[in-house]
This record gives C-alpha cells, structure tokens and sequence, in this order.
C-alpha cells in the first residue's frame, strides 16, 4: 500500500466520524482530500466522494436503529424517495449547475442552522423547540409525503452534484421543518441518503465520474469511523450535540464563503 492510499484511509477513518456524529457532511473531508492527493478530475472527485459515503450512510443509520431506535419514517420515507431521485439526477447536473448559486444556498442554510442550534442551546429558540411548519400541517399524512418527497429530492440532487453528503442540509432540514431532535435527525438522514449515495456515486460511475477502488478504499476506512461518530452522538446530550452541530454549521459556512469569494477574485476551476 503506498503513502497515497495510507492518506487516504486516514481521510476515511476522520470523515466517517463526522459522518457519524452529525448525520452525513462527511464529504467536507473527502472531497478536498481526494483533489489533493489524488489526480482525479473535478467531476470524477464529487462522484468518488459519493459513493464512498455509501459505506458512512450504511453503517451509521444501522446503528441509530440497533443501538438507538432513532430514525424518524413519518418523514424519513419521503425523502428516501426524493433523495434517490435526486442523487440521480444531481451527477449530470455536476458539470452544469451553477456551483456558485449552490454555495450560496448551503451558506445561507448553514448560518440559518448555527444561529437556531445556539438560540436552542441558550434557551432563546423563538420556536420554542417546535418545527417551523405548523403542527396541523405536520399531523395530515399528505402533506407530510408531498413536503418530504420535494425536501429528498433538492437535498438529494445537490448532495449527488457535490458529493459533500446530505446531513449538511437533511438534517437541519428534518429539525427546523419537521421538528425531530438531532439524534433523530442524524439518524433519518444517514438512512435517507443511503440510496442516493448508491444511485448517485453508481450514475457518476457509468458516466466515467468515479473511481470505485478509491471510493472502497475510503469506504471501507470510513465505516469502523462512523460507527464511533453515532456512538458518541447518541451518548451526548441534545444540547451539547446542538453546540456541536452548530459549531460545525457555522465553520463550514465560513469555509464555504472564503472559498466562494476566492472564486470569485480568481475565476478557474472551482475549489471544494
């Protein structure tokens, strides 16, 4: 095994913890790995990174069932449809969406979700802990099917064009618009995104986007680092998990932002 590939189980072992512990979002790690030490093109490194994060959706949501009971199927299903749809539809949207428009969506979601899971943390939450969609709503079975299958299906057609995972938008959307609890919301969507992940990273397969010895190499380091990941989530307490997921909202929003305004003062390949 060369020094290449020890980096990279590194990488998988380190990305499938953050998968872990906050439902997905692995792919912050991955990504830029896999263009540093890897001579994959651009599109090829989003597919790669795709359909490694089977492997973290796979052997997390297993343990948020087993161990924790906390996956959440009133919403969970519908997004399951719309994520699968979505991740297939995202691989060919990968060479032409804007990626400029797509990180200034997750930015904005991103400092939306920092500042409810501080305001919660503080006791401040202007909802009071209740979703921003009113009960009534949350409580007609359609509704809740039309509301998760869309959700699934925006969620899933970014997270299959950027192969960053879905947790970073799932789960602040399972909060906010269905009003789970974090453990619940990692959990949902880490079994959300498993077939978005596979119909996403296959699609950027058959269309030459990805490499399945990398993306196993990665996988299979990943796995054993998800396992802790939603160990420690469901040990700690909602709160602290909240400081957390908020901590690492808010940093990503920052990273994305730096990096979309070096974008834009040096106009080329788009960085990740």
């Amino acid at each position: 095994m060369g020094e290449r590939d020890g980096r990279l189980l590194g990488i998988g072992a380190a990305s499938g913890v953050v998968g872990g512990l906050l439902g997905g979002g692995n792919g912050v790690l991955t990504v830029p790995a896999l263009a540093q030490y890897t001579s994959l093109s651009r599109p090829a490194v989003h597919g790669t990174s795709t359909l490694a994060a089977t492997w973290v959706c796979a052997a997390g949501a297993l343990v948020y069932w087993l161990v924790g009971g906390t996956i959440d199927l009133h919403a969970g299903v519908g997004m399951l449809v719309g994520g699968a749809v979505g991740g297939f539809y995202g691989a060919k949207l990968v060479a032409r969406a804007s990626e400029t428009l797509l990180r200034v969506l997750l930015i904005g979601i991103l400092v939306l979700t920092a500042v409810k899971l501080s305001l919660d943390a503080a006791g401040l939450d202007p909802l009071g802990g209740a979703a921003a969609v009113p009960a009534d709503l949350l409580a007609t079975g359609w509704f809740v099917a039309v509301l998760s299958v869309v959700v699934g299906l925006v969620v899933g057609a970014w997270a299959g064009a950027m192969g960053l995972g879905g947790g970073l938008l799932a789960v602040p959307a399972l909060v906010l618009l269905f009003g789970v609890d974090l453990q619940t919301a990692a959990g949902t969507s880490l079994f959300v995104f498993l077939p978005n992940c596979l119909v996403g990273g296959l699609s950027h397969h058959r269309q030459g986007t990805a490499d399945i010895r990398i993306a196993n190499l990665v996988g299979l380091a990943a796995a054993p680092g998800t396992v802790v990941g939603a160990l420690l989530a469901l040990a700690l307490d909602s709160t602290v998990l909240g400081v957390v997921f908020g901590t690492f909202a808010a940093v990503m929003a920052v990273r994305e932002t730096v990096l979309l305004v070096r974008r834009r003062r040096r106009p080329g390949p788009a960085e990740a």
